[in-house]
C-alpha cells in the first residue's frame, strides 16, 4: 500500500461526523532519512486504518507499506546505509519483542540478532558498516544489557545492571558507545558513559553526585563524522534543558549558554558544523540554526504552534513536523513547502486554544483552553490531564480535545507540577505525594474555571490516559465532590498490584518517584493509590484498560473494579485486546465514542 497516490485512503462519507474525520484523516510522522543514503527515508502513517512503518525512495516518489499487523507498528529505524529497516516485533502492544528487519526495497522479515531473546527494549544504535549493532534489552529478571551484535559472531554482552539504562548512541565510526544510565536508583536523573566495543569505560559524565540538586544528563547525538569524539549532550546545570558538546576524548566541555527562556533540545546539522536547535517554552516551540564556529544564532522560520520534531537534511534545510491547536499536523521544510502530504479525507480544523495562568501551591500553572467557537458559559467542562507524567500539553492538534468542543464542551488541560517545559524544579517538584501535587494543581485550575464562569460546576469531567487516568481515578476519590464523572482510559488504579507487575524500567520509575518499594514505603504508596480511597468515590466511573499492558497492568485495575462493584457503584468497563493503547484508527474511535456516550447518559443537562 502506498500513501502517495490515495488509492486505498479513507473517503470521507455523508454523514461523517468532523471529530470522526480527525481520526480517519491519513497521517504522517516526520520522515528519518538513512544518514549515508539520504533519499531514502522511513516514517509512520495511519493510511490504511492502522499506524504502520512505510518506506519512501524520495529518488523516484515510490512509498511502499513495510509492517502490517493487526494492532500496528511504530518503532522503526534505517540503517545508515539505508539498506535494511530496524522494526520492533511485540506481540498484541505488550512491548515485549525482538528486532525484526527487512530489507529497505522489500522482502522477507528475519530476525535482526538471533540469539537475544524477547525483552523490552532499552536503545538501539545502528553502525555505517551495514554489521553492527547495539542493542539495549530489559527484562525483569537481568535488569538492563546492553550488546555488541556483529553479523558474523554471536552478539557479545557490554553492560548489565539492575537499574535502568540504555543505549544513546554510536558513534559515526563505531568506536564509541554513549550509554545512559542510573545505576545511583534515581530513574528520573541519568547519568552518561562512554564505553568502547568491547565494554570498557572511556568517559564519565554524572550530575547526580555532589550536590543538594538532582540533576540528569541526556544524549543528543555523537558528531557525524569520522573520527569525531565530539558528544552533544543535554544537561540541566541551570535549572532547564540545555545542550552541550562534550568531546570525550579530551574531557573538555563547551557550554553553549544559549539565551532562550525555556528547555532547549539540539541535534547535528549532517556536517558537524552546526546544530538545530529546538526551543520549547510555555506550550509553544520553535527553531533555531546554531553555528558552532561563530556562535551565531539564527532562527528558522516556523509558524506559531508546536514543533513536534524537526531534522537537518544533507542540503541545509530543515524538515519538522508541525502543528496547533486549531490547525492539522503537517511535515514542513524551511523552504516554505510541505514535504510529505498524505492523500485522501482532510482532517477538519479544530478552535485555537487559549492561555490561563493560574496562581497554586507550588506556583503558577499554565492551563490551555478550548471551547466552540461563539459559545459562552457556563459551559459542561472537560479536564483532559496529559500522562508522562514527565510530559506537557502544548499548543498542537489533538483529535481527543476536538471531539469534546464539537460536542458543546470547553475542555481544560492543566500543566501541573511534574509537567516538563517548564524548569527543572516544576518538573521534579512530584516527588513522594505523587498524584496528590498533580491534583493541587488541577483543583486551583478548577476554581478558577468555575469562578470565571466558564465551567458549570455541575457538569464537570475529569479525564486522561496513563498517568492521566490514573489522576482521574485518584482524584474521583480524594476530591468527590469536585467532579461530575470521570473517564479513566489504561490507569494506574491499585498502586501496589501496578508495581509488582509492571515492566521493570516502570519499577525504576516509581521507586525513584515514591522513594522505595511498597514494602519499604507502604504508607507513600497507601496514600498515592488511587484504590485506597475507593470507597469515596461518588461519580459515574468509565474504564477502558488493554488486556496487553504492561505499563498498567489489567489486573490492578480489575481490583479496582471488584470494589466498585461491591459497593453498587455506577461504573462501566471496556476492555480491548491491545497495550497501553490502541493502534488502530476503528478502535480509538470506538473508545472516544463509548466515553462521548457514557457522559451523554450520565452528565444530564
Amino acid at each position: 500500500m502506498t500513501v502517495s497516490n490515495g488509492s486505498d485512503s479513507p473517503e470521507r462519507k455523508e454523514d461523517m461526523p468532523d471529530w470522526e474525520m480527525r481520526f480517519r484523516a491519513p497521517r504522517v510522522s516526520l520522515p528519518d532519512w538513512a544518514e549515508d543514503a539520504p533519499d531514502r527515508s522511513l516514517f509512520v502513517s495511519n493510511a490504511t486504518g492502522t499506524y504502520e512503518l512505510y518506506a519512501w525512495d524520495r529518488s523516484t516518489g515510490e512509498q511502499r507499506q513495510v509492517t502490517d499487523r493487526p494492532n500496528g507498528t511504530t518503532d522503526g529505524v534505517l540503517s545508515p546505509d539505508g539498506a535494511w529497516i530496524w522494526w520492533f516485533d511485540d506481540k498484541d502492544g505488550d512491548e515485549f519483542g525482538v528486532w525484526r528487519r527487512q530489507p529497505f526495497g522489500g522482502g522477507a522479515d528475519e530476525t535482526a540478532v538471533p540469539g537475544l531473546e524477547p525483552s523490552y527494549p532499552s536503545g538501539l544504535a545502528l553502525g555505517r558498516d551495514g554489521r553492527t549493532a547495539v542493542v539495549g534489552r530489559s527484562t525483569d529478571e537481568d535488569g538492563t544489557t546492553i550488546h555488541l551484535a556483529r553479523a558474523d559472531g554471536d552478539p557479545v554482552e557490554i553492560y548489565r545492571h539492575r537499574e535502568s539504562a540504555g543505549v544513546g548512541d554510536l558513534s559515526h565510526d563505531g568506536s564509541l558507545i554513549a550509554v545512559e544510565h542510573t545505576e545511583h536508583g534515581d530513574a528520573m536523573h541519568s547519568a552518561l558513559r562512554v564505553v568502547r566495543p568491547d565494554g570498557t569505560a572511556v568517559a564519565e559524565l554524572d550530575d547526580t553526585k555532589g550536590g543538594t540538586v538532582e540533576l540528569g544528563l541526556e544524549v543528543l547525538g555523537f558528531a557525524p563524522v569520522d573520527g569525531d569524539t565530539r558528544l552533544l549532550i543535554g544537561h540541566q546545570r541551570r535549572g532547564r534543558w540545555e545542550p552541550l558538546v562534550w568531546d570525550v576524548a579530551s574531557g573538555i566541555e563547551s557550554d553553549l549558554a544559549l539565551d532562550l527562556p525555556g528547555d532547549v533540545s539540539a541535534e547535528w546539522y549532517p556536517d558537524g558544523s552546526a546544530l538545530l536547535i529546538v526551543h520549547s517554552f510555555e506550550a509553544r516551540s520553535e527553531l533555531f540554526r546554531y553555528d558552532l564556529v561563530s556562535r551565531a544564532l539564527e532562527q528558522l522560520p516556523t509558524p506559531a504552534g508546536s514543533v513536534s520534531g524537526a531534522t537537518a537534511r544533507p542540503d541545509g534545510t530543515v524538515e519538522f513536523l508541525w502543528s496547533s491547536a486549531a490547525e492539522p499536523s503537517t511535515v514542513r521544510s524551511t523552504t516554505g513547502g510541505v514535504v510529505l502530504d498524505p492523500p485522501g479525507m482532510r482532517s477538519p480544523r479544530s478552535v485555537p486554544v487559549e492561555d490561563v495562568w493560574v496562581d497554586g501551591p507550588g506556583g503558577r500553572i499554565h492551563a490551555l483552553i478550548q471551547k466552540p467557537a461563539g459559545v459562552s458559559g457556563p459551559l459542561p467542562t472537560v479536564f483532559d490531564i496529559h500522562g508522562g507524567p514527565t510530559w506537557h500539553d502544548s499548543d498542537s492538534f489533538a483529535a481527543g480535545p476536538a471531539a469534546w468542543v464539537d460536542h458543546g464542551y470547553a475542555v481544560v488541560r492543566v500543566n501541573y507540577r511534574g509537567s516538563t517545559g517548564y524548569g527543572r524544579a516544576w518538573t521534579d517538584a512530584l516527588k513522594h505525594r505523587i498524584g496528590l501535587i498533580e491534583l493541587e494543581d488541577i483543583a486551583a485550575v478548577r476554581e478558577w474555571a468555575v469562578a470565571s464562569g466558564l465551567a458549570d460546576p455541575e457538569r464537570l469531567i475529569l479525564t486522561g490516559g496513563s498517568w492521566g487516568g490514573y489522576l482521574t481515578l485518584l482524584g474521583l476519590g480524594t476530591q468527590p465532590e469536585a467532579w461530575t464523572m470521570g473517564l479513566a482510559a489504561v490507569p494506574v488504579a491499585d498502586y501496589v498490584t501496578a508495581y509488582h507487575d509492571e515492566m521493570e524500567a516502570l519499577k525504576a520509575m516509581d521507586r525513584t518517584l515514591l522513594g522505595g518499594t511498597p514494602e519499604e514505603v507502604p504508607e507513600r504508596f497507601e496514600a498515592s493509590s488511587p484504590i485506597t480511597y475507593v470507597d469515596q468515590v461518588k461519580a459515574p466511573v468509565y474504564i477502558s484498560a488493554g488486556v496487553n499492558d504492561p505499563r498498567c497492568p489489567i489486573r490492578q485495575i480489575d481490583n479496582y473494579v471488584k470494589r466498585l462493584e461491591t459497593r453498587g457503584a455506577v461504573h462501566e468497563v471496556y476492555r480491548y485486546d491491545a497495550g497501553h493503547g490502541s493502534l488502530v484508527v476503528d478502535e480509538r474511535i470506538k473508545q472516544v465514542r463509548l466515553e462521548l456516550d457514557f457522559a451523554r447518559r450520565h452528565l444530564g443537562g
